[in-house]
């Protein structure tokens, strides 16, 4: 039986970012790589194609880093707000 594949769904997932990132919030994930037991997401941002850079796929888990999906700034916001309290 094959073993089951982490992060079936990476590539195409779109992400946002809780912190303005290379001047961007919003990004796609265009490629993964395995390197061992870690996997790595390439990451587009969504309104500049000339930004892009590797990260550890274990780090979209983190939801203080990132958000699944395209957030606006208002839904972004009103969630750490309601966090917070």
């Amino acid at each position: 039986m094959p073993k089951k594949q982490k992060f079936p769904y990476l590539v195409g997932s779109k992400w946002t970012s809780q912190q303005t990132t290379w001047g961007w919030r919003h990004f796609q994930v265009v490629n993964r790589k395995n390197e061992g037991r870690w996997i790595f997401a390439e990451m587009i941002a969504a309104c500049d194609p000339s930004v892009r850079f590797w990260l550890n796929a274990q780090q979209l888990k983190d939801s203080n880093l990132w958000q699944a999906g395209w957030q606006m700034l208002q839904e972004i916001t009103a969630e750490s707000e309601a966090s917070e309290t």
